[in-house]
């Protein structure tokens, strides 16, 4: 099937020549593009021959991947810049062979400016490649992209720096995954799997089912499994009604258990595991203001005059 390019589009409130400075120094690109963890000017033989530079990305596990690439043109024309770009990578391991793009930074009528990219590229590795490409590394690199477009206008317009932005973000992915896997094995393990644990004597000690508590913990398992996973689905959307219904659903299981004292001196009891998850989705609600979003960009170029 055709490959698309790579599109992503955001409008800022921001001046035009903070935004270039932004995207065309290497110091400050580095910051906001997740794409990149290091670039680097390379040195100019003569006057006017298109600007060379080196970057890096880190993969993790003391990995990363090196290229290259120039800056081939630039451009403006009634008051709309264009910046041309080409790289590649020799590097055996990197999926991306070599590629090209641009951006361009366009004045609306409202003073704000409207920044877009468009890229593409080759791939390694053959019809393996392009599969890896189309169904991960691609989706991957323009999630990215836009994540970093949100995060150039949130420290240009709300001066939030890049680096507090993604310390932020990962503490609220954390915040959601240890809730989601708290309920999903609450949910699986002692519900599901070993069900005659102390949860059965728990359920028999009310009175409230008899005869068919085996049958209610395990919808109450599966319940608490799949409460788990709409955590996880919906918390980057829906994050503050997420973690206020955390708060409020675990307040009231933790004071429901009052009937029952012995559960508070069991281990992880309501006190000690309810308390803490509810902290988690406190700390996790801290997070949400002005945090990026890949949402906020527009990833199809629409029929415009200057494109």
């Amino acid at each position: 099937m055709k490959r698309e390019p790579i599109y992503v589009e955001i409008t800022m409130n921001t001046e035009m020549e903070k935004l270039w400075e932004h995207t065309q120094s290497p110091g400050l690109h580095q910051q906001w593009d997740l794409r990149f963890s290091e670039i680097r000017y390379l040195p100019k033989t003569e006057e006017g021959e298109p600007q060379r530079f080196l970057y890096r990305t880190r993969i993790g596990f003391g990995l990363s991947i090196v290229g290259e690439g120039e800056t081939i043109g630039t451009t403006e024309k009634n008051g709309v810049k264009t910046s041309v770009l080409k790289f590649s990578s020799g590097q055996a391991v990197s999926l991306i062979r070599e590629g090209a793009g641009f951006w361009r930074y366009v004045p609306e009528a409202d003073g704000r400016i409207r920044f877009l990219t468009r890229y593409d590229y080759q791939t390694r590795f053959g019809a393996f490649g392009r599969l890896l490409d189309r169904f991960v590394f691609r989706p991957l690199m323009g999630w990215a992209t836009a994540w970093s477009f949100d995060c150039l206008r949130l420290w240009l317009e709300r001066g939030i720096p890049p680096h507090l932005s993604a310390a932020r973000a990962l503490t609220h992915a954390v915040c959601l995954a240890v809730l989601s896997f708290d309920w999903i094995y609450q949910g699986v393990v002692p519900k599901l799997i070993y069900p005659n644990s102390g949860e059965l004597e728990i359920l028999r000690s009310t009175g409230w089912f008899s005869g068919s508590e085996l049958e209610v913990i395990r919808l109450m398992g599966a319940a608490e499994a799949g409460f788990g996973l709409l955590t996880l689905a919906a918390g980057s959307r829906y994050g503050r009604l997420v973690y206020w219904l955390h708060i409020l659903l675990l307040t009231g299981l933790g004071l429901s258990a009052a009937g029952h004292p012995l559960t508070y001196v069991e281990p992880f009891n309501p006190v000690t595991l309810n308390l803490s998850m509810i902290a988690i989705a406190f700390i996790g609600l801290q997070q949400l203001g002005d945090l990026p979003s890949a949402r906020r960009c527009v990833r199809r170029p629409e029929r415009r005059e200057e494109a």
